[in-house]
């Protein structure tokens, strides 16, 4: 882990999509921060002393999803497939499947395994069993500020982890995808799903992967952002501490009112965000995420807050 002193930064970006807005002056306390991603290794290791079944390895209860059609209640979890060629973008069942038998242990479904991903960081799993892997490791989930805090290594509203370019001088700083999404990767970062962790240069707080390759749960619920802009020739030397996002109520998603189960922020986009769709792939960036998904591009890292330590 690395210790942050924490401080003052400016959060949310009004350049990119509209959830990000307001930019705002928020401020947080020192934390120490895991330098990458947990990995399947890590993972695995969690499990192994623990015994912990994921949610994805658990079929789903009825009561929790009225109206579903009985013959999805198995276990299993979202996989991305590419498409033979351009689909609406609106609709993203063109590359989601429910794939049976998915899970940490097989990324791809019950035939693939992670024998050769040790270093990757483990995906298919749920904000419930990032929370579980935390609290066994004697750690916390980061808040939504904490995160984007870290992403940005010290340096204040920057469209990307490392610049205001994506590719400075063509040169690949994370794992996103390359080329028409979500049917053509040129794959000029090398890698079609998740990388290794540390396969990218660090922030210059050394921290790897805070861009890319996976989604990263947060623990903060959804809600759109409150806040004043920073005032231009100058920024506030205070902000506002640390906030907590909005309230499990408040996150229900409103399209599915049947179905009442909390989304939290996820931060940091995925090696599925591209220029032509999802370019989240930047520090300011957040989407909501229900608890209990698990799929191939969500993972997580966790923090410990100084406060904590006393």
């Amino acid at each position: 882990m690395h210790r942050l002193d924490g401080g003052t930064f400016t959060m949310g970006s009004d350049r990119f999509y509209p959830e990000e807005a307001p930019p705002r002056r928020i401020a947080v306390a020192p934390f120490w921060v895991d330098e990458t991603p947990v990995t399947n290794r890590q993972f695995a290791r969690f499990v192994d002393e623990t015994g912990y079944r994921t949610v994805a390895e658990i079929p789903p209860s009825p009561k929790d999803y009225p109206g579903m059609d009985p013959a999805q209640m198995h276990a299993a979890s979202l996989v991305f497939h590419k498409t033979r060629g351009p689909v609406d973008l609106d609709d993203s069942s063109a590359w989601w499947s429910f794939q049976p038998g998915a899970s940490w242990r097989h990324p791809l479904g019950p035939e693939s395994t992670i024998d050769d991903l040790l270093d990757h960081p483990v995906v298919h799993v749920s904000h419930i069993d990032a929370a579980a892997y935390a609290a066994w490791a004697g750690k916390r989930l980061p808040s939504e500020a904490e995160w984007e805090f870290a992403a940005q290594g010290g340096h204040d509203d920057r469209d990307y982890a490392w610049g205001d370019a994506l590719a400075p001088g063509g040169t690949m700083m994370a794992n996103y995808w390359q080329g028409l999404f979500p049917f053509a990767n040129t794959q000029l970062d090398g890698w079609e799903r998740t990388s290794p962790v540390r396969t990218y240069p660090a922030n210059d707080y050394g921290l790897f992967d805070m861009i890319g390759n996976v989604w990263e749960w947060t623990d903060d619920w959804w809600a759109l952002p409150a806040g004043k802009k920073p005032k231009k020739g100058g920024q506030s030397c205070c902000g506002l501490p640390d906030p907590r996002g909005g309230s499990l109520k408040g996150s229900f998603d409103p399209l599915i009112a049947q179905v009442r189960i909390g989304r939290k922020v996820i931060k940091g986009g995925s090696h599925l965000c591209a220029e032509n769709y999802c370019q989240r792939y930047r520090p300011a960036a957040r989407h909501p995420q229900t608890i209990e998904t698990s799929t191939g591009h969500i993972g997580f890292r966790c923090v410990v807050r100084e406060a904590d330590l006393t």
